[in-house]
């Protein structure tokens, strides 16, 4: 008897896949099955340069938390559009009922490019105060 496959990206397999990314250039670790991915992403030639977080657990959804700059100081005072949490600042990147995402996904050909567009349409809302992103959007938990 054959055995099957697990069609899941193992924490390893994303790392590898984030390695060979053009766009996802960073650095990361995978520590008792997570992973850690950090990165720089500049949105557009003119935005600015953000630091990035991507923490993965085989299964689960990653989670993007953006590190620098401050998205809240940047809002002055506004409610940031369409992220789950402000503390830390973690972003909503895709709606997890329509299946856009699974653990059979790679993070650097989704959830990072995800992370530029997010990003393009943040600083644009900076401007205009309307998000343009798209999406539902989720409710907002902060961390105390």
């Amino acid at each position: 008897m054959r055995k099957s496959r697990d069609p899941w990206l193992s924490p390893e397999q994303q790392w590898l896949r984030l390695r060979a990314s053009a766009v996802s250039k960073g650095h990361g670790v995978v520590r008792r099955g997570e992973l850690v991915w950090d990165m720089q992403i500049r949105p557009s030639p003119l935005g600015r340069l953000y630091a990035v977080r991507i923490r993965y657990r085989r299964g689960d959804t990653p989670e993007v938390v953006v590190i620098s700059p401050d998205l809240n100081e940047l809002a002055a005072g506004r409610y940031l559009p369409h992220v789950y949490s402000t503390k830390p600042v973690r972003l909503c990147l895709f709606d997890p009922q329509t299946e856009e995402w699974s653990p059979r996904s790679s993070i650097a050909d989704a959830i990072v490019p995800w992370t530029y567009v997010w990003l393009f349409f943040f600083e644009e809302w900076l401007v205009s105060d309307e998000w343009k992103g798209g999406g539902r959007h989720p409710e907002i938990c902060d961390a105390a």
